[in-house]
Protein backbone atom coordinates (compact mmCIF):
# COMPACT_ATOMS: atom_id res chain seq x y z
CA UNK A 1 0.00 0.00 0.00
CA UNK A 2 1.77 3.06 -0.67
CA UNK A 3 1.41 6.36 0.92
CA UNK A 4 -1.41 7.79 -1.35
CA UNK A 5 -3.81 4.69 -0.89
CA UNK A 6 -3.01 4.62 3.04
CA UNK A 7 -3.96 8.49 2.70
CA UNK A 8 -7.34 8.16 1.06
CA UNK A 9 -8.48 5.51 3.11
CA UNK A 10 -7.32 7.36 6.03
CA UNK A 11 -8.91 10.85 5.60
CA UNK A 12 -12.42 8.54 4.14
CA UNK A 13 -12.81 6.25 7.29
CA UNK A 14 -11.30 8.27 10.30
CA UNK A 15 -14.25 9.69 11.36
CA UNK A 16 -16.78 7.08 10.62
CA UNK A 17 -14.36 4.69 12.39
CA UNK A 18 -13.79 7.26 15.52
CA UNK A 19 -17.45 7.42 15.55
CA UNK A 20 -18.22 3.44 15.35
CA UNK A 21 -16.16 3.14 18.35
CA UNK A 22 -17.42 6.23 20.19
CA UNK A 23 -20.87 4.45 19.78
CA UNK A 24 -19.73 1.59 21.57
CA UNK A 25 -18.20 3.29 23.93
CA UNK A 26 -19.25 6.37 25.15
CA UNK A 27 -15.63 8.12 25.33
CA UNK A 28 -14.72 10.67 22.45
CA UNK A 29 -11.31 10.25 23.50
CA UNK A 30 -10.89 6.32 23.60
CA UNK A 31 -12.58 6.51 20.50
CA UNK A 32 -10.22 9.26 19.28
CA UNK A 33 -6.84 6.98 20.65
CA UNK A 34 -8.55 3.26 19.11
CA UNK A 35 -9.04 4.93 15.42
CA UNK A 36 -5.41 6.18 15.28
CA UNK A 37 -4.39 2.73 16.43
CA UNK A 38 -5.91 1.33 14.24
CA UNK A 39 -4.15 2.83 11.07
CA UNK A 40 -1.20 2.85 12.47
CA UNK A 41 -1.91 -0.95 12.59
CA UNK A 42 -2.91 -0.80 8.95
CA UNK A 43 0.25 0.76 7.86
CA UNK A 44 2.38 -1.41 9.86
CA UNK A 45 0.78 -4.64 7.80
CA UNK A 46 1.12 -3.17 4.73
CA UNK A 47 -1.71 -4.76 3.28
CA UNK A 48 -2.40 -4.69 -0.52
CA UNK A 49 -4.51 -1.94 -1.38
CA UNK A 50 -8.30 -3.39 -2.44
CA UNK A 51 -10.39 -0.44 -1.24
CA UNK A 52 -13.64 -2.71 -0.70
CA UNK A 53 -11.55 -5.32 1.52
CA UNK A 54 -9.43 -2.51 3.26
CA UNK A 55 -12.53 -1.23 4.81
CA UNK A 56 -13.87 -4.32 6.55
CA UNK A 57 -10.97 -5.25 7.48
CA UNK A 58 -10.06 -1.38 9.24
CA UNK A 59 -13.70 -2.16 11.40
CA UNK A 60 -12.64 -5.30 12.25
CA UNK A 61 -8.80 -3.97 13.76
CA UNK A 62 -10.91 -1.64 15.17
CA UNK A 63 -13.32 -3.68 16.84
CA UNK A 64 -10.49 -5.62 18.22
CA UNK A 65 -8.84 -3.22 19.74
CA UNK A 66 -11.37 -1.85 21.76
CA UNK A 67 -12.43 -5.53 22.83
CA UNK A 68 -8.83 -5.68 23.87
CA UNK A 69 -8.97 -2.20 25.83
CA UNK A 70 -12.10 -2.57 27.28
CA UNK A 71 -10.94 -6.58 28.55
CA UNK A 72 -7.88 -4.94 30.45
CA UNK A 73 -10.02 -1.99 31.87
CA UNK A 74 -12.54 -5.13 33.32
CA UNK A 75 -9.42 -6.70 34.60
CA UNK A 76 -7.85 -3.43 36.13
CA UNK A 77 -11.37 -2.80 37.54
CA UNK A 78 -11.52 -5.87 38.87
CA UNK A 79 -8.18 -5.42 40.65
CA UNK A 80 -9.12 -2.37 42.20
CA UNK A 81 -12.18 -4.44 43.76
CA UNK A 82 -10.14 -6.92 45.16
CA UNK A 83 -7.56 -4.77 47.11
CA UNK A 84 -9.21 -3.97 50.58
CA UNK A 85 -7.17 -3.60 53.54
CA UNK A 86 -7.16 -6.89 55.41
CA UNK A 87 -6.63 -5.55 58.63
CA UNK A 88 -8.43 -6.23 62.33
CA UNK A 89 -8.61 -2.80 64.58
CA UNK A 90 -6.15 -4.81 66.93
CA UNK A 91 -3.14 -3.95 65.25
CA UNK A 92 -0.74 -1.34 66.54
CA UNK A 93 -0.94 2.42 64.00
CA UNK A 94 2.53 1.30 63.26
CA UNK A 95 1.03 -1.70 61.73
CA UNK A 96 -1.42 0.11 59.92
CA UNK A 97 1.13 2.40 58.83
CA UNK A 98 3.58 -0.40 57.70
CA UNK A 99 0.52 -2.20 55.64
CA UNK A 100 -0.11 1.15 54.08
CA UNK A 101 3.54 1.36 52.76
CA UNK A 102 3.64 -2.00 51.59
CA UNK A 103 0.26 -1.55 49.92
CA UNK A 104 1.59 1.51 48.01
CA UNK A 105 4.74 -0.23 47.12
CA UNK A 106 2.92 -3.04 45.83
CA UNK A 107 0.46 -0.58 44.09
CA UNK A 108 3.38 1.25 42.61
CA UNK A 109 5.51 -1.74 41.54
CA UNK A 110 2.24 -3.38 39.34
CA UNK A 111 2.05 -0.27 37.61
CA UNK A 112 5.23 -0.23 36.83
CA UNK A 113 5.57 -3.79 34.98
CA UNK A 114 4.66 -4.17 31.52
CA UNK A 115 1.05 -3.99 30.30
CA UNK A 116 1.81 -7.72 29.00
CA UNK A 117 2.96 -9.02 32.54
CA UNK A 118 0.77 -7.27 34.47
CA UNK A 119 -2.52 -8.25 32.08
CA UNK A 120 -1.27 -12.12 33.08
CA UNK A 121 -0.55 -11.62 36.74
CA UNK A 122 -4.12 -10.29 37.19
CA UNK A 123 -5.37 -12.49 35.66
CA UNK A 124 -3.69 -15.39 37.43
CA UNK A 125 -3.76 -13.73 40.83
CA UNK A 126 -7.72 -11.97 41.07
CA UNK A 127 -9.44 -14.34 38.83
CA UNK A 128 -7.81 -17.31 39.49
CA UNK A 129 -7.16 -18.43 36.19
CA UNK A 130 -4.55 -21.17 35.13
CA UNK A 131 -2.08 -20.61 33.04
CA UNK A 132 -3.85 -22.65 30.14
CA UNK A 133 -6.93 -20.74 30.76
CA UNK A 134 -5.03 -17.27 30.38
CA UNK A 135 -2.95 -18.25 27.54
CA UNK A 136 -6.64 -19.41 25.78
CA UNK A 137 -8.10 -16.04 26.21
CA UNK A 138 -5.13 -13.93 25.42
CA UNK A 139 -4.51 -16.10 22.44
CA UNK A 140 -1.15 -17.29 23.50
CA UNK A 141 1.52 -20.39 24.15
CA UNK A 142 1.31 -22.08 27.75
CA UNK A 143 4.94 -20.97 27.89
CA UNK A 144 4.19 -17.85 27.24
CA UNK A 145 1.75 -17.14 29.75
CA UNK A 146 4.46 -18.88 32.27
CA UNK A 147 7.11 -16.40 30.90
CA UNK A 148 5.38 -13.37 31.65
CA UNK A 149 4.29 -14.54 35.06
CA UNK A 150 8.03 -15.65 36.06
CA UNK A 151 8.83 -11.72 34.37
CA UNK A 152 6.07 -10.42 36.24
CA UNK A 153 7.29 -12.19 39.90
CA UNK A 154 10.81 -11.50 39.78
CA UNK A 155 10.33 -7.98 39.13
CA UNK A 156 7.55 -7.67 41.33
CA UNK A 157 9.91 -9.22 44.15
CA UNK A 158 12.89 -6.87 42.99
CA UNK A 159 10.86 -3.83 43.70
CA UNK A 160 8.99 -4.93 46.73
CA UNK A 161 12.53 -6.11 48.53
CA UNK A 162 10.22 -8.85 50.51
CA UNK A 163 12.74 -10.20 53.58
Amino acid sequence: MTTQEFKQLFDRYFDAVRSYIYYRSGDQELATDIAQDTFMRLWEKQIAYHPKENVGLIYKIASDLFISRYRRQVVEQNYRKEITLHYNEENSPEEQMQYGELKEKYELALAQLSEKQRVVFLMSRTEGLKYYEIAERLGLSVKAVEKRMNHALSALKEKLQLS
